[in-house]
């Protein structure tokens, strides 16, 4: 049976860290803080947008939300980025995604100023990923890395493989398992046998949005397998990944809820808080 990665604790673990953190901060005279776009009214977007406000909460952040009208016009959007760009109380800003279909999302997240883009989407935080430099890593890959890290599971030389290419998830995360010495293959909807690709895997992550995708013959006995899918199901919700099954093969297994999920919304606090300490130096 899977050792399990259980994302709640060590969210609370990384949450108490970082609230040592900000009262340092605090203690400076700075509240690091978080500013989030809403646009529109995506019931799963209102959810997470409350989960972000809950956490600064807690580690006594400040905390914006800015709700637009679906709407919401590209320029109103852009000069509502802008302004929080000038706002020197607001360390971190955050465009919560999907925009309504008429928005231009890339020159919406290129308005960002690339050191408030706790997101790390922002196309100078991207291009530093890729080129090995130190910028803002975008949070679920960062969450995901660190999951592995605290579970001591060995990286260097090991098969990564990472189902799903988006700039969100897959190819940030296959970027820093590259710079952690693994050897990885990125394979997506296009890619010919993909059981072949997986059952090499000695680190598997499933980045597909599709229920229960990864099923047990694809996982390499032993291996560490890290479920980003978050999928509703019958009224509950799901991984990428066929648990009850998988869980008898892999040596390693995250669970949704309560895996990579958890890891997100605290890597988007440290985010905010290094963009913080980064500016009272």
């Amino acid at each position: 049976m899977a050792v399990l990665l259980d994302g709640k604790a060590l969210a609370a673990g990384l949450m108490a860290d970082l609230k040592l953190r900000a009262d340092a901060l605090k203690a400076r005279g700075k509240t690091p803080g978080l500013a989030v776009i809403l646009v529109g009214d995506d019931p799963a977007s209102q959810v997470y947008v409350r989960n972000k406000g809950k956490a600064c909460e807690d580690l006594g952040l400040l905390s914006e939300t800015i709700r637009l009208p679906q709407e919401t016009s590209q320029q109103d959007l852009e000069t509502q980025i802008e302004q929080l760009n000038r706002d020197p109380r607001i360390d971190g800003i955050l465009v919560q995604l999907p925009l309504p279909r008429h928005l231009d999302e890339a020159v919406a997240l290129r308005r960002i100023a690339p050191e408030k883009d706790v997101d790390g989407f922002h196309i100078e935080n991207a291009g530093r990923l890729f080129t090995g430099q130190s910028g803002v890593v975008a949070c679920t890959p960062k969450g995901i890395l660190y999951m592995l890290k605290k579970a001591q599971i060995p990286l260097a030389g090991k098969e990564a493989v990472v189902i799903g290419r988006s700039n969100i998830v897959g190819k940030p995360v296959a970027m820093l398992l590259l710079n952690e010495n693994c050897t990885v293959t990125l394979c997506h909807s296009r890619t010919v046998d993909l059981a072949a690709h997986t059952r090499r895997a000695d680190i598997l992550v499933a980045a597909v949005g599709k229920p229960r995708f990864v099923t047990a013959d694809m996982v390499k006995p032993g291996a560490a397998v890290i479920d980003v899918g978050i999928n509703r199901v019958d009224g509950k919700v799901v991984g990428d990944v066929d648990f009850e099954n998988v869980e008898k093969v892999a040596g390693y297994l995250s669970p949704v809820p309560g895996g990579v999920g958890k890891m997100t919304i605290g890597m988007l606090m440290e985010n905010t808080i290094e963009a913080a300490e980064r500016k009272a130096h």
